[in-house]
Order: C-alpha cells, then sequence, then structure tokens
C-alpha cells in the first residue's frame, strides 16, 4: 500500500518520535511501541498499514541492536544464546498468524488490545521491581523443560508481536524479566528474536498489501539512528533503573492508547 505521506507538522514529530523510539529499542527494550503508537495516532491509514510498517522498520533496528549485544558478548553469556534460539524460532508462526488476525480487527479494537497490554505489562514490571518478596533471580531455562517453556512463550508472544504490529522487545523483555532474566540478558535476546518477528510480521502484511514504503522511509531512518545510540546507555544506567523506567513506560503508553 502506497500511503500518501502526512502533513509538515505530523510528519516532523513522526521524524521526533522515531528518534526516541529506536533509542528506547536498543536501552529498555519497548522503544519501537511508540513508533506504531505515532503512526497510530498521527495518520489515518489502517490499523493493519499501521502495524505491517512499523513491523518493516523493526528488521533493521532489531539487526543493529543482535550486533551491538553480540560485540558486548551478552549474548554468549550463559544461556542467552540457547534462549534467543529458542524463542527466535518459536515467533516465526506466531507472528505470522498474528499478521492474519488483525485483518479483521478494527482501528478502535486495535488501539484498545495495544493499550491494555502495554499498561497490563507494565504494572507487572513495576510491581515485582517494588516488591522487596519477589526473588530476584535468574530462571531455569535449562532443556528439555526449559526449551519447551521457551518454545510456548515465543509462540505467543509472536502472534502478540504480529497481531499489534510492536516490536518484540516490548512483549519478550517484561515476559522474561518476570521468568527471572536479568535486565540486560533480557534486552539482548529480545533483540534477536525482534529480527525473526518482524520479517515474519512483515512478509504477512506484505501480502496484504498493508505496508507502506514511504512510511517506512519517514519514521525507519530515524529510529534506526536513534537506535544506534541507545544501545549505549545500558553501559552507564543501572539495570535497575531501567527496569523501572520499562514498567513506567508502559503503564503511561497503556491507558492513552486505549481511549483513543
Amino acid at each position: 500500500m502506497a500511503a500518501t505521506l502526512p502533513p509538515l507538522a505530523p510528519s516532523v514529530l513522526l521524524v521526533g518520535v522515531a528518534f526516541l523510539a529506536g533509542i528506547g529499542c536498543t536501552s529498555i527494550g519497548p522503544g519501537g511501541i511508540f513508533t506504531t503508537i505515532a503512526l497510530y495516532t498521527l495518520t489515518t491509514v489502517p490499523s493493519s498499514t499501521v502495524a505491517g510498517t512499523a513491523q518493516f522498520t523493526f528488521v533493521a533496528v532489531g539487526l543493529l541492536g543482535t550486533v551491538a549485544y553480540l560485540r558486548s558478548g551478552k549474548l554468549s553469556v550463559g544461556t542467552n544464546s540457547r534462549t534467543a534460539v529458542v524463542l527466535s524460532v518459536s515467533s516465526v508462526l506466531g507472528a505470522l498468524a498474528g499478521a492474519g488476525i488483525n485483518a479483521y480487527v478494527s482501528r478502535d479494537l486495535f488501539g484498545l488490545l495495544l493499550g491494555g497490554f502495554a499498561a497490563l505489562a507494565g504494572v507487572v514490571i513495576v510491581y515485582r521491581e517494588r516488591s522487596p518478596g519477589i526473588p530476584d533471580r535468574e530462571a531455569d531455562l535449562t532443556p528439555p523443560r526449559g526449551d519447551v517453556l521457551l518454545g510456548g512463550l515465543g509462540l505467543a508472544l509472536g502472534v502478540v508481536s504480529g497481531l499489534l504490529g510492536v516490536g518484540g522487545p516490548v512483549v519478550a523483555v517484561p515476559a522474561l524479566v518476570v521468568l527471572g532474566v536479568g535486565m540486560l540478558s533480557a534486552v539482548a535476546v529480545a533483540q534477536v528474536q525482534s529480527v525473526f518477528i518482524a520479517a515474519f510480521a512483515t512478509a504477512g502484511y506484505a501480502l496484504q498489501g498493508a505496508v507502506s514504503l514511504p512510511l517506512a522511509l519517514l519514521v525507519g531512518v530515524p529510529q534506526l539512528v536513534g537506535a544506534f545510540l541507545g544501545w549505549r546507555v545500558t553501559r552507564v544506567v543501572d539495570p535497575r533503573r531501567l527496569k523501572t523506567a520499562l514498567g513506567l513506560t508502559l503503564v503511561a503508553v497503556g491507558p492513552y492508547l486505549a481511549l483513543q
């Protein structure tokens, strides 16, 4: 779908939001959701085009984030590499299914679902971070039990990401953190998974003619620049603060989306 670009003011806002979203993508994980929000609120394209276009831009961001975390060595720590592979492969079918389901979802329902999920995920993260009674430990994801758990999780996360047009990290990071995976490890693993989700979800939306190349370039380029800068934030910010920022961000955007 060759959607017409919005007027100058909304276009400038889209560029700015996409840049900040890119920073979030490779620092706290859920940045890409803001690109989806901006496309949803600042354009008049169908929800399928919002989701398809956003997913298309997430491919490059996910690749950049993956390279950054590979160079940092984070993906080679403990079970991180295995977790990334199992989550990524299992999320492929989910992403395709989610893209197909989106064709039957109205714009209003799309916003409600996106907002509800964001708020719920944010509440879970903030509660876990601020509740001293909940142990802060690494999850036992060793095979075979761990592979079954991660496979089911990857499938479910793929459906949600594909349906709502959000980057894999906004779904995967909260889920992995709740399981007890460290924040930086969760973000690193989610970057790998996001490439698979975005690529296959984009393919699903492309078959529907629901990917706008002009809009993808408008938001994709600044988002990629932001992502290049964002991963460096993880070197200087306390992971616990990143967790809190993640939760509060999701709680804040949830009601806004649901009420649109």
